[in-house]
């Protein structure tokens, strides 16, 4: 024997043997087997395959649900950034609207044109917060509202009914709605000698 089979002989030896036809078909049929219980591993009677279905149904739905509901919250959110988004520049600019008022009230004795153009810039100015959705608040005369009010004192009189603001010391603000500046107010209180003679 040469050197240069030696090795071979002893991968023979090694080698597993052949197997016969009848074990390669008992083989590829216990392979086939196995295959179809991967495949047939679903429901085993229609009462399983009907629940199954229940639960995919009940779970689209619910998903279904959800994701409407994300829809809605989101272009919820979406406008309501877009309507209020200049809320935080408005209450830069309230004090500015208050000095043209103080600024009206004090040029009531002044030269007519620099009073009638100081009016003009103050309408101009009106109008630009106007088209922006922002909405003045008048309380004089009217009854007392928390909500859009800020009582800063009260005052005896008996001219009006108690609770009616007397006078407007700050104009309040909306915008779009929105209470950005409530307004400041003097509210109306019957005088104590009348409170007094209503309690005996």
């Amino acid at each position: 024997m040469k050197f240069w089979n030696m090795g071979k002989d002893k991968d023979k030896a090694t080698e597993e043997p052949e197997m016969t036809s009848l074990e390669k078909r008992l083989v590829e049929k216990a392979a086939l087997e196995e295959n179809e219980e991967e495949v047939h591993s679903g429901p085993k009677n229609l009462k399983e395959a009907q629940a199954q279905i229940d639960e995919l149904d009940e779970r689209l739905l619910r998903l279904t649900a959800e994701y409407d509901n994300f829809r809605k919250r989101s272009q919820r959110e979406k406008n309501e950034s877009r309507q209020f988004a200049n809320q935080h520049l408005l209450e830069k600019q309230l004090p500015v609207l208050d000095n043209f008022e103080m600024a009206l009230t004090a040029a009531e004795n002044a030269d007519p044109a620099i009073r009638d153009g100081v009016q003009m810039i103050y309408d101009q100015f009106l109008s630009v917060l106007k088209e922006a959705g922002v909405e003045g608040i008048d309380a004089g005369g009217e009854l007392f509202d928390p909500n859009i009010h800020e009582a800063i004192s009260q005052k005896e009189t008996a001219e009006v009914e108690e609770g009616t603001v007397v006078q407007q010391v700050q104009r309040g603000y909306k915008l779009n709605d929105r209470l950005v500046r409530p307004a400041r107010v003097i509210v109306a209180k019957a005088p104590e000698s009348v409170s007094e003679s209503a309690d005996e």
